[in-house]
Parts: C-alpha cells; structure tokens; sequence
C-alpha cells in the first residue's frame, strides 16, 4: 500500500524505532562529523592577499629645515652624554617590507651608543635605529634643545 506524500502522520511508524549502528563502520564523532561540512577555501591565499591590500602604510614625512636642526641639536646632546646611556623616546619612520610606504613607530629606553658608521642610535635592547628615519626624539637630556639658538 502507497502512503499519500500530504500525510503528516506518514513516518510515525518510524518514531519507535531503535537506532542503527553500523557493524562495518565505526562510530563518527561529532567533531569528525561536523568537519564534513565546513567550508572549503578553493582560493588558497586568497583571504591573506586582501588582507595585504587592505593593510594601510604611510608615505615617509620629510621634516623641515627647522626640524632638522632641532633634531642635529639633539643628536649632538645625545653624544655628548652617551656614557650615562640617556632615557629617551624615538619616533622613526620603519618602510613597510611588503609594500610601499610604511609607518612610525615609537621606541623608548636607555641608549647604548651612537654608531657614526651605520649612522644611527643604537638602544641597549639591541634595536638599531637610523637617524635619517628619525621624526622625534624626546628625553629630560634634551629640555632646551628645542629652544636653543643655532
């Protein structure tokens, strides 16, 4: 006898049914389970090249003559009392190595030396910073160097 396909009492039968488990085939845990129905990334790479070109970086600012001659100021300051390896605060410009422009970074501590060679400040955690990217420097060492005359 056909059931009619409208019936809405047309599995009831089923319901007091007991459970099949498989003699051939292990039981599957749910996390097995739920892992045949997630996604499948078919552009490999893809997410992670729009997160690059959605990544922001920022053009390098040329300071002005002013500044830089704030900034010689303060570096002279620096050489002068190296050996008490001052507590300062560097912003630089660090260019981006994926792509185009970059951004600033902030960088506080005691300074190790100034290498006149590679043309930058060297901190005693061991980052190298090169003047030519250096935007700002602040420290108690350098309180009137901003007004200071030439």
């Amino acid at each position: 006898m056909k059931k009619d396909p409208e019936d809405p009492h047309r599995y009831e039968d089923m319901l007091e049914l007991p459970h099949h488990v498989s003699a051939s085939h292990a039981h599957m845990t749910a996390h097995d389970r739920a892992a045949q129905f997630s996604p499948f990334a078919a552009l490999t790479g893809y997410e992670a090249a729009i997160d690059e070109t959605a990544r922001r970086t920022g053009e390098k600012e040329e300071p002005d003559e002013d500044r830089k001659l704030v900034l010689d100021r303060k570096l002279r300051i620096l050489r002068e009392k190296i050996g008490e390896h001052p507590v300062i605060s560097v912003t630089y410009f660090q260019p981006d190595e994926q792509k185009e422009g970059g951004f600033y970074i902030t960088v506080s501590g005691n300074v190790k030396k100034v290498d006149e060679n590679k043309r930058s400040i060297v901190m005693m955690s061991g980052e190298s910073i090169p003047a030519g990217d250096i935007a700002e420097m602040r420290g108690e060492i350098f309180k009137s160097a901003e007004e200071m005359p030439d």
